[in-house]
This record gives C-alpha cells, sequence and structure tokens, in this order.
C-alpha cells in the first residue's frame, strides 16, 4: 500500500511539473536598440577598453533640476538613458552642447572634459560603464567637487 502511494504521489508530482512546463510560453523577446556605436556623443571616436580585469558599474543617477555637475572626464567608454527629465551634455573644450530628453539614449565622451547640465525637472539617468576593477567611473577636473 505504502508503494502505492509513493507511486501515485510521484505520477501527481510529475503531471504538475509537465503542466507547469507547458503553460510557459517560450518565445523571443523584442528588442530596440537605444544605442549603438563606436563614437561618443560629441563624435569622438572610441580607441579601446581601459586594460584589466573588466567590471561594468550601472548607476542610476539621480540630477536636482537646475543643477550643472561639475567639469569631470570619465576614463572608460559608457553609455546612458534618460529615465526622466532632460540631460544637456558640455565639452568644455569645444562648447558644443547636446541635448538628450526622457526616452533617449546617448554614448559619453572618454578623456573629455564635460558636464552634464538638468532642465526644469529634475533628471533620472541609468548610466553603463564599460571599465575596469579598481578604476573609477569619473574623474575629477582641477580639484573640483567629485561627479557624485
Amino acid at each position: 500500500m505504502k508503494s502505492t502511494l509513493k507511486l501515485s504521489g510521484m505520477f501527481v508530482g510529475l503531471a504538475l511539473l509537465t503542466a507547469s512546463a507547458q503553460a510557459q510560453n517560450v518565445a523571443s523577446a523584442h528588442a530596440d536598440v537605444l544605442a549603438k556605436s563606436d563614437s561618443s556623443w560629441n563624435g569622438k571616436k572610441y580607441i579601446a577598453y581601459p586594460k584589466g580585469a573588466p567590471q561594468l558599474t550601472v548607476l542610476k543617477l539621480s540630477i536636482p533640476a537646475n543643477t550643472a555637475l561639475p567639469w569631470h572626464i570619465h576614463p572608460m567608454p559608457n553609455a546612458g538613458y534618460v529615465l526622466a527629465g532632460q540631460l544637456t551634455i558640455e565639452d568644455k573644450v569645444s562648447g558644443k552642447k547636446q541635448t538628450f530628453k526622457t526616452g533617449e539614449a546617448f554614448t559619453e565622451s572618454v578623456d573629455d572634459v564635460h558636464r552634464g547640465i538638468s532642465g526644469n525637472e529634475p533628471t533620472v539617468l541609468i548610466i553603463t560603464y564599460s571599465g575596469t576593477v579598481g578604476v573609477s567611473t569619473f574623474k575629477q577636473v582641477d580639484g573640483g567637487k567629485p561627479e557624485y
């Protein structure tokens, strides 16, 4: 009797597992390419990734309204996405500026002094850095404040 109950329980378990597997839909996802580039927003070509053990960093960066971040550089390629508000990126040397709005992606410059400026609303960004272990995602310029 015990072996019949065990066998019966195994069949019920197998039936539930099979039903669960059949209920799952197997399909490919839809992907929208938000940014794909071999150069930054200001047209400067990416040369190479930093040498060393790879380390990806993903940040959610929140900037208050009407705020300019300190001048800084990034020693590695990175890309951002504007979740809310807008971001104007300004290159210090050329004075070139470009504004990215909610739902837009951008590729950032490497080793160029620049800053981000929010608009009349707070700005929220998701930024992904392709760096290496032990290397900060930004460098302060001329003893200024850190980017974050």
